[in-house]
C-alpha cells in the first residue's frame, strides 16, 4: 500500500513514538526517509533531548568520545571537546530537530500514563495526562536513564535539609560554605564531586562499591580542526570510525569474549590501578578506591579529577554502610552521625526494576501487562525489541539490545529494525505485526548462553553492585555481541519471524 495500512477504526497517528530523546528523533528522522509521515512523538518534558535535557548538573558531559557519541548520518562538526559538555548535546539534538524538519511531529508536555491495545481494532490507546490517543504502530523510546532513583535508605525522606537529585539538578541552591553529602559514585557522581568540593565547606562522599576509572583523553578541539570537520565531513566521520573501535573493542575483547582473552581485563585493570597510584596520595584511600571486583562487571567510568578530589582536606571518603537518615544528617553502620545541610543523590536511575521498563506500563494481549510479566517470567525478546505479547510495538534499547558499540549505533540499528516492520505491514496491509514465538524463544536464548563467555558470568562480579544484573540473576541489559553484528542484523532479519493479520479480513470472516 502507498498511504496508510488500511484502518478497521480511524487513528490519530499510524505511530506513535513516546519519548523525545535521541532514541525517539531518530525514529522520527528515519520514518520520513521511509516517506511514512503520520506520527507523532511524544514527551513530557517541554522540549527535545531526553536524558540531556533534564541533567544538568555542574559537570554533566558525555563519558565517551563525542565523535562517537552521534549519529552516523548527523555528525556535529562544531563539538568544543573530545568529550562534550551535557550542553552541547542538548544542543545537537534542537539542531537535529530542525535540520530534520520534526518540530510539527512534538507533542511536548504529555505524559504517557499507560498504553493499552485493542485486540478488535488492532489499535493502541495511549492513555496520557492530555487524553487517550490512537495509533496503529507504536515505539517505546525512553531511554534506560530516564527515572531516578532514590535509594531504599530508612529516613530518606525525612532529612529536613535540602535533597537534590543529579537528574533534576537545582540551580537555584547555592553550595558556597555548606556541609555536602553526596550518596553515589557512579557516573554522575564522578563528574559532579570535583565540581562541588571547592564551593562545599565539607564533603562527604558514600561510596557502596568503587567503580574502575581510566585517565580521561579529553581536550578542547581546536577552531581549525572544527573549520576542517566542516568542510570535510569524511575526515571527522574517520575520527568517528576510530573512536568507535576503540571503545567497543574495550567491551567486546574485553568483557565479552572474557573466558577467551581473560588476560585483556587484567591489562585494564592495571591501567586503570596505575590511575589511581597516581591520582591519590593515601595509600588507604586508594585502597577504598580499589574495586573488589572484575573490570566490565561494573559499568566503568573516565576522570582525571575524581579520585585526586580525595586529596583535600574537606573531602571525606566514607565507605560505612548508611544505617539511616535522619532530619539532620547520616548515621552510619558504625553509629556515627554526620549533620549535614544538602544531600545529593547520585544514585542513578531505575533501569531494571518493575515499573521502570517499559518506562509507562504497556497491557498487551489477554491484558497482560509487560513490565510485570517481565518481571515474574525474566526479561526476554525478539532482537532487543520485540515480544508476542505486544503486536504492533517495539522497545528502543529494550533487554538485550545494549553492545560495547556506541549508544546512537545502537539506536540506529533499533530504529532500522522498526522502520523495517512498519513498511513490510504497510505492504502487505497488515493491522497486526507479531513476533512469533519461535523467533522470539531462539534469540532470547542464544543471549542468555552467549552471557556465558563474558565477564558477567565470573565470580569476580559478585560484589559488583551492578545494574546489569537484575533479581532473577540474569543480565538482559546486554547483547553479547558486536556492534557491527547489531548492525547487520537490524537490516537482516526474517520479515516473516513476525506473523501478520488485518482486523478488516478478521471481520469477514
Amino acid at each position: 500500500m502507498n498511504d496508510r495500512v488500511m484502518d478497521s477504526e480511524v487513528t490519530d497517528y499510524e505511530v506513535i513514538a513516546v519519548g523525545a530523546g535521541f532514541s525517539g528523533l531518530c525514529v522520527g528522522i528515519k520514518l520520513l526517509e521511509a516517506g511514512i509521515e503520520d506520527f507523532a512523538i511524544l514527551d513530557a518534558a517541554d522540549g527535545v533531548g531526553g536524558v540531556w535535557r533534564h541533567n544538568t548538573y555542574p559537570g554533566v558531559a558525555v563519558d565517551i568520545p563525542s565523535a562517537t557519541y552521534s549519529y552516523s548520518f548527523a555528525p556535529n562538526p562544531s563539538w568544543s571537546r573530545a568529550f562534550a559538555p551535557g550542553a552541547e548535546l542538548r544542543e545537537y539534538a534542537e539542531r537535529v530537530t530542525d535540520t530534520y524538519r520534526l518540530r510539527g511531529k512534538l507533542r511536548l508536555g504529555v505524559f504517557v500514563e499507560k498504553a493499552v491495545f485493542d485486540e478488535n481494532a488492532d489499535l493502541w490507546r495511549v492513555h496520557t495526562d492530555a487524553g487517550v490517543l490512537t495509533c496503529r504502530f507504536l515505539v517505546g523510546a525512553v531511554g534506560p536513564l530516564d527515572q531516578p532513583r532514590v535509594p531504599d535508605i530508612e529516613g530518606v525522606g525525612t532529612f529536613l535539609g535540602k535533597v537534590v537529585h543529579t537528574a533534576r539538578w537545582d540551580h537555584d541552591h547555592d553550595l558556597t560554605g555548606e556541609r555536602v553529602a553526596v550518596i553515589g559514585t557512579g557516573a554522575s557522581g564522578l563528574q559532579l564531586i570535583p565540581k562541588i568540593a571547592p564551593l562545599a565547606r565539607t564533603l562527604e562522599v558514600y561510596q557502596r562499591t568503587a567503580i574502575w576509572v581510566f585517565p580521561k583523553l579529553d581536550f578542547p578541539i581546536p577552531a581549525p580542526v572544527r573549520a576542517l570537520f566542516r568542510v570535510a565531513p569524511f575526515v571527522q566521520k574517520g575520527v568517528r570510525a576510530v573512536t568507535t573501535a576503540g571503545t567497543e573493542a574495550i567491551f567486546v575483547l574485553g568483557v565479552i569474549h572474557h573466558r577467551r582473552l581473560p588476560f585483556l581485563s587484567k591489562m585494564i585493570e592495571r591501567v586503570c590501578r596505575g590511575h589511581l597510584r597516581r591520582q591519590v596520595r593515601d595509600r588507604a584511600t586508594r585502597e577504598r578506591l580499589t574495586p573488589s571486583y572484575s573490570f566490565g562487571c561494573k559499568r566503568p567510568s573516565f576522570s582525571n579529577s575524581y579520585l585526586s578530589t580525595f586529596n583535600r582536606p574537606n573531602v571525606e571518603l566514607v565507605t560505612d554502610p548508611i544505617q539511616k537518615i535522619t532530619p539532620h544528617g547520616i548515621v552510619t553502620a558504625d553509629g556515627t552521625e554526620r549533620e549535614i545541610d544538602t544531600l545529593v543523590l547520585a544514585t542513578g536511575f531505575r533501569i531494571l526494576e518493575l515499573g521502570a521498563t517499559p518506562a509507562f506500563p504497556v497491557f498487551g494481549l489477554d491484558g497482560v501487562e509487560l513490565g510485570e510479566y517481565w518481571d515474574g517470567n525474566r526479561y526476554q525478546n525478539y532482537e532487543g525489541v520485540a515480544m508476542p505479547q505486544t503486536p504492533n510495538f517495539w522497545l528502543m534499547n529494550g533487554p538485550y539490545s545494549v553492545t560495547g558499540a556506541s549508544w546512537f549505533t545502537m539506536i540506529e540499528a533499533g530504529t532500522r529494525h522498526i522502520v523495517r516492520c512498519v513498511a513490510e505491514a504497510r505492504r502487505r496491509g497488515a493491522t497486526r505485526m507479531t513476533v512469533r514465538r519461535g523467533p522470539h524463544d531462539a534469540y532470547t536464548a542464544r543471549m542468555r548462553e552467549a552471557i556465558g563467555s563474558t565477564i558477567f558470568s565470573q565470580p569476580g562480579c559478585a560484589t559488583s553492585n551492578s545494574y546489569y544484573f537484575d533479581r532473577h540473576g540474569d543480565v538482559p541489559f546486554i547483547r553479547a555481541q558486536s556492534g557491527a553484528r547489531l548492525w547487520w542484523d537490524s537490516g537482516h532479519f526474517d520479515l516473516d519471524d513476525y506473523a501478520y493479520a488485518s482486523s478488516a479480513a478478521k471481520k469477514s470472516e
